[in-house]
């Protein structure tokens, strides 16, 4: 499989790129290629031309075969591996003194550090001193400088639009007559995704053999060579990306879903800050002094912070639409995406709603939805830094200041320490891979690598473990969901028209039905709002005593009437949760029709769509099944009662269940 990767026919300087391979068990093996090239000379005095043989002395080469250094492993150190396999190079191509075997003994037997800021310095035994720097946080992405170069190849609006296709889970293909230009791309792209993660083929070099996986029905993020240009344009549902043109092409066919408003404003304005930020001068009759770029590391994490900033934006409250419906063994948490929609206004945002159903938010849900892990900067950002956000959008050098203040503790992450030791690693003559006479690459000996190996393993056995403990602490809830857009004000939901919903209903219960006469229409209008439905659920739940109420004819129409026009919207741009809460309702309030015959009101409210609502009834059961878990360890005070608790909850999960079986199969 290496071979199909790492081998090139034409000839040119040594090159180095990374591939990245992902095994069944979706672990990523990063293999790092150095590639040379090496002269097909006969050393007993002839060559071989096209089949012709010619006797004589050693003529200098003519023909050029690519032979590869691979290096496979599961940590991603490029830059340590580029050194590395640089240094075997320079050690053959410029005959040094020190065996290949020994440079390999000791690359394989180095000890990575655990990640929390550490540092090795650590030689191959070739004059080399080199520095191993581990992040502070595993789960934030290191990318050097690879964000800034991508929106310097394909600028703001083009990356911005693949940041879009790769959310949704649309097939993006980046073509580049650079390897490493690839690789980067990739992996800048997955970084933007943050604190999301990728769940579908990423593949950033391409070999010409699988070419046909382009023709796969999952999504994708795959990188392949210029060389195949007229071979991919064929495709019709793969946006693919130039990475040395600067284009993107979107077919026809794809209609890609866009931030929402005003996110996708804001977004935008904030890069053209940062990756121009003369731009707001520009017009100014008295210019200030030209203001220069950050450094390029710099300038990465500030576009980085820029897309934090945004998913802080985004998800916020997404705490608060998350439901534990198991503890043990494990956590099984699910999240009520309607809620969250309903109450961030965002019902019909097409972006959003594929965003909450693909696997890169599932994965989400069940790596950061348990309340006690480890906790990272995106935590404290969404808990704590979403007001101040919204604070400083009219306000540029404010949300500059916030950004930068951000892409510091990107950069300190990416690099804790930054006055490191001195490093030198020996490089190739300049010039050496033009020599005409040098002998082909030397077939290692695996025994003699295999026993320095097991020597080296020997020495570093009594050395202290690089293993580290990550502190844990109860993830911050952060303030609750609000809707993206600003509110206005709004008559439905005021104070007044929830008070003619509760007289109404006052009214109903005290057989006052002249003054219902009056006060009926004005409840049903007041009724299309939210907080009202919400107020109606609350009141009806006061007149229930021990899960019955009997009503007369006439309270019995009123309170149907209320409830249906309660539940007219709940299908399409309700959270469930009116609905949700009418359920019990409709079973308490009941009629004597005749003798031994009772009427309840779910028998006047079943035509509506809610109840047909697959995703309802689970929504429904998952909140009822945490409603009982909560129960059972929050007011569990003695052994008697926990047991009792833990009884009720096993009878009421299993009640639950059975009615939504019922509801799938009636369905």
């Amino acid at each position: 499989m290496l071979v199909l990767f790492c081998f090139l026919s034409l000839r040119k300087q040594p090159t180095f790129f990374v591939v990245v391979l992902t095994d069944i068990d979706s672990e990523r093996h990063y293999c790092s290629c150095l590639t040379f090239y090496e002269a097909e000379i006969n050393l007993q005095g002839t060559k071989e031309i096209e089949g012709e043989e010619e006797s004589g002395l050693i003529p200098p080469a003519e023909v050029f075969a690519p032979k590869s250094l691979v290096l496979v492993s599961r940590l991603d150190y490029p830059e340590i591996f580029r050194a590395c396999l640089g240094l075997i190079y320079t050690v053959y191509v410029d005959s040094l003194n020190v065996s290949l075997e020994t440079l390999i003994a000791n690359l394989c037997s180095c000890l990575v550090p655990a990640s929390g800021g550490s540092q090795k310095l650590f030689s191959l035994g070739a004059g080399d001193r080199q520095l191993i720097q581990t992040p502070l946080h595993d789960s934030l992405p290191v990318t050097g400088t690879s964000v800034a170069l991508l929106f310097q190849q394909l600028g703001i609006q083009n990356v911005l639009s693949l940041f879009c296709a790769v959310l949704t889970e649309n097939k993006v293909l980046f073509h580049s007559a650079s390897f490493q230009r690839l690789s980067d791309a990739c992996r800048a792209l997955e970084s933007l995704m943050f604190p999301l993660k990728y769940s579908y083929p990423y593949i950033p070099i391409l070999p010409a053999q699988l070419l046909e996986v382009l023709s796969s029905p999952t999504p994708f993020i795959i990188g392949v060579h210029s060389v195949f240009r007229n071979d991919i344009h064929e495709l019709l549902d793969v946006i693919i990306a130039d990475l040395d043109g600067g284009t993107i092409k979107i077919p026809e066919c794809i209609h890609l879903s866009q931030l929402p408003e005003p996110l996708l404003h804001q977004t935008q304005m904030a890069l053209s800050l940062v990756l121009h930020p003369d731009l707001e001068t520009a017009d100014y009759a008295f210019p200030p002094p030209r203001t220069a770029l950050s450094h390029s590391k710099m300038l990465d994490k500030e576009v980085r912070a820029i897309f934090l900033r945004l998913f802080a934006q985004l998800f916020q409250g997404y705490r608060s639409c998350l439901q534990l419906i198991r503890i043990h063994a494990e956590p099984v948490i699910h999240f009520h995406k309607a809620a969250f929609l309903g109450q961030r206004g965002l019902i019909e945002n097409d972006f959003l709603t594929k965003v909450l159903n693909g696997m890169a938010f599932a994965g989400f849900v069940s790596e950061r939805g348990p309340p006690f892990r480890v906790c990272d900067l995106f935590d404290e950002l969404v808990a704590f830094e979403v007001e101040r956000i919204k604070a400083e959008e009219g306000n540029p050098p404010k949300m500059i200041k916030h950004v930068r203040e951000l892409a510091e503790q990107l950069l300190k992450n990416e690099n804790p320490n930054p006055h490191i030791a001195f490093q030198k690693v020996p490089r190739p003559t300049e010039g050496s891979h033009l020599r005409v006479h040098i002998l082909p690459f030397p077939r290692i000996n695996e025994c003699r690598v295999q026993e320095l190996l097991q020597e080296g393993l020997a020495r570093s056995q009594g050395a202290p473990s690089a293993t580290r403990g990550d502190k844990k602490c109860v993830v911050p809830a952060g303030p609750p969901v609000v809707s993206i857009m600003e509110k206005g004000s709004t008559v439905f939901n005021s104070a007044q028209r929830l008070e003619v919903v509760r007289n109404c209903i006052s009214f109903i219960f005290e057989n006052k039905f002249l003054e219902t006469e009056k006060t009926l229409p004005a409840a049903l209008r007041a009724l299309k709002g939210k907080a009202a439905r919400h107020c109606l659920t609350q009141e009806l739940g006061l007149h229930v005593k021990q899960n019955r109420a009997i009503l007369d004819h006439q309270q019995f129409d009123y309170v149907v009437r209320m409830m249906n026009c309660a539940l007219q919207d709940c299908s399409s741009s309700e959270e469930y949760s009116i609905a949700a809460a009418l359920l019990p309702l409709t079973t308490a309030f009941y009629r004597k029709l005749a003798p031994g015959v009772s009427q309840f009101a779910y028998t006047c409210v079943q035509d509506h769509p809610i109840w047909t609502n697959q995703q309802f009834w689970e929504t429904t059961f998952y909140s009822n099944v945490q409603n009982q878990v909560r129960s059972l360890y929050l007011t569990a005070k003695d052994d008697n009662h926990a047991v009792q608790l833990r009884q009720k909850v096993r009878e009421y999960i299993k009640y639950q269940h059975n009615i939504f079986i019922h509801v799938l199969i009636v369905s």
